[in-house]
């Protein structure tokens, strides 16, 4: 039973979800056309291509750990309707996650085709990381209603591989830095209290499976 200070459950009107919609659009949406607008315009430092790696690789992993809040937020918190958010977030965080790799082949590579090829096969944290983002493109492609429906029981499968993601855009910021350390750590500490309850309930699954295959 969800917990809840409340004797009924808060409930977000329609209008309330369309605002609220609304608002994160124009938040994360702007957050990241504002960035490279200040790139373009040379306001973003030294190394502005840099810049743009950095905050749209953290800001890829922060909507995906925060997409992943949502489930258990909406569960033991009195509004469930926050799980209306979770796709929008979930787009988002592949857009984010495109941003980044498209400013790496773009403006880092410049659109070098072998030295791409090269650097996928050569650097392991690289490989790691497109390997995220292919994950993330196959849950956002997946992600429209139409789609869920036709897919049944292996649309669930396919997406817990959210929690590979979650790994593998991990390893590569990690890889990135050169540590575990320092801030990398922060960020695997976040996603291991986030994914906890969901491992506690796999476990528990699995031992309720295994009492059930067990002879009488």
């Amino acid at each position: 039973m969800a917990f809840s200070v409340f004797k009924r459950p808060a409930r977000l009107t329609k209008l309330q979800i369309w605002v609220g919609k609304c608002l994160a659009h124009l938040l994360i949406a702007g957050a990241l056309v504002w960035q490279f607008v200040q790139g373009f315009s040379d306001n973003l430092g030294a190394d502005p291509v840099q810049s743009l790696l950095d905050f749209t690789g953290q800001h890829a992993i922060h909507l995906l750990l925060f997409t992943l809040c949502l489930a258990p937020l909406a569960r033991f918190t009195p509004c469930g309707d926050l799980i209306r958010y979770r796709r929008m977030l979930g787009v988002y965080t592949f857009v984010y996650a495109l941003a980044h790799f498209s400013t790496y082949i773009l403006f880092e590579l410049q659109l070098n085709w072998p030295l791409i090829g090269s650097e996928l096969v050569k650097r392991p944290y690289i490989s790691v990381g497109f390997a995220a983002l292919l994950i993330l493109l196959a849950l956002a492609v997946t992600s429209f209603n139409t789609l869920r429906k036709k897919m049944g029981k292996s649309w669930q499968s396919l997406h817990n591989w959210v929690y590979v993601a979650v790994v593998l855009a991990l390893l590569h910021f990690s890889w990135s830095q050169k540590t575990i350390w320092a801030e990398p750590i922060f960020y695997w500490l976040a996603a291991f209290i986030i994914l906890l309850p969901r491992m506690q309930y796999a476990l528990r699954a699995r031992k309720q499976r295994q009492r059930r295959r067990k002879p009488a």
